[in-house]
């Protein structure tokens, strides 16, 4: 009867709550630390983004917003072209990441086989752009040279192949796929392209998931090769046309300074700007959901790179 009670008792959870301890507390204190440092930033922009011009500028603003106004983002949507800008900026990205997912993919499947000949050359050659770039001006001679400037491919052509990116896939097909599954597979009479296909990238989705995040985060908020590429303002992603929002804002906050009951009627630029992170943000924070379960686990078997 005892025996039957602890079970009861263990079964209903009522044993594990017996033995929650201190070491329990701290856990759960450390971890609500943590969580606290990626939120509350967040949190701080976004209350920001929607303050008053002198609320902030006197920085009276903290975790609660003051003297609410969405001027900025107003002013954000005002220019008719963010809108042909995020389009374009979504359809850079997405092209840029399902072409690197497969130059990636290409790269690290073959690398991973011990039966390819001369691995370790291929590896080495690979591997060179990790540590060693030409630089900005043979960069922009090449791109010059491929009449690449002032189109959407130099935005995406450059930075498909990463030899990190490869490298985490690689080490992940190693660990993950057995080698007797692609054995009997070729005995099944299937060719490499088959196998990859059927057999490989099924069974690597949180990989897959993972690296494309990393693809798409990286090329969505990278807007430096703008400066050097792009100089049509169509062809101009909304990084880019934000960050220059933002300096057209400052140029401008600086310059009523001069004139006397000006500066009322211009957004200030820390506003401006977290306004502008916002907008930024929020397709990776709708896609991140769909992505979490697979990228926590690709994350952690990318964490060992052999």
């Amino acid at each position: 009867m005892a025996k039957k009670n602890m079970e009861a008792t263990a079964s209903d959870g009522s044993r594990a709550i017996s033995k929650f301890h201190i070491s329990d507390v701290i856990i759960i204190l450390v971890l609500v630390i943590l969580c606290s440092t990626c939120v509350i930033p967040f949190w701080h922009v976004l209350v920001k983004s929607i303050s008053g011009d002198m609320a902030v500028m006197m920085k009276e603003v903290f975790f609660w917003p003051k003297d609410v106004t969405f001027s900025a983002y107003s002013k954000v949507f005002a220019d008719k072209s963010m809108v042909h800008s995020m389009i374009y900026s979504v359809v850079v990205t997405l092209i840029f990441t399902l072409m690197g997912m497969v130059v990636c993919t290409c790269a690290a499947y073959p690398l991973s086989k011990k039966r390819l000949k001369g691995k370790g050359f291929f590896t080495f050659v690979l591997m060179v752009p990790m540590y060693f770039t030409a630089g900005m001006i043979p960069s922009f001679i090449l791109m010059f040279n491929l009449n690449l400037i002032d189109s959407m491919w130099v935005l995406i052509l450059p930075l498909i192949y990463s030899p990190y990116n490869m490298l985490v896939m690689k080490t992940y097909f190693q660990s993950t796929i057995p080698d007797s599954l692609e054995e009997s597979a070729y005995l099944d009479g299937a060719t490499n392209l088959q196998v990859l296909r059927k057999i490989v990238l099924p069974l690597s989705k949180p990989i897959i998931a993972t690296l494309s995040l990393f693809y798409a985060v990286g090329r969505w908020n990278a807007y430096a090769d703008h400066m050097y590429y792009i100089r049509s303002d169509s062809k101009r992603m909304i990084q880019y046309k934000l960050y220059l929002l933002v300096q057209g804002a400052e140029a401008s906050i600086s310059a009523s300074l001069g004139d006397t009951g000006g500066a009322s009627n211009v957004t200030t630029p820390e506003v401006l700007q977290a306004a502008c992170i916002m907008f930024v943000s929020v397709p990776i924070i709708i896609i991140y959901p769909f992505l979490q379960k697979y990228f926590v686990k690709g994350a952690m078997v990318g964490a060992v790179k052999g």
